[in-house]
């Protein structure tokens, strides 16, 4: 139960500080045992203007961070196909490391900004 109260303040904590910018786009990440997910959401609209995810991204045994860097570079590739260049990156209630961080780094390499 200690851990469920921990993330839950690491993603209020996370969320806090990423409500002062409005006016840019979040990449949220939702993390499962065997997918990954990553959005784009517009906040001011509540729309989501990018999705992509382990499940649409295709490869041949791949470890699962191999498939984060995947995703990651899916969702900078079609960010910026619709003219998205900076973001803030939304963790939720996982620490940055691993598959996360895997994403993050990738999405930046695919040009993203945050």
């Amino acid at each position: 139960m200690i851990t469920k109260n921990r993330a839950l303040r690491r993603q209020l904590r996370i969320r806090g500080e990423l409500s002062k910018n409005q006016g840019i786009p979040r990449l949220t990440v939702f993390r499962s045992h065997a997918h990954i997910y990553a959005q784009i959401i517009d906040d001011r609209h509540g729309i989501t203007l990018v999705a992509a995810s382990s499940a649409t991204v295709k490869g041949e045994k791949l470890t699962k961070t191999e498939v984060a860097a995947a995703v990651g570079n899916a969702i900078g590739k079609l960010a910026k196909a619709k003219k998205i260049d900076r973001i803030r990156f939304d963790r939720g209630p996982y620490r940055y490391h691993g598959r996360v961080k895997q994403l993050a780094e990738s999405a930046r390499t695919a040009g993203l900004k945050f």
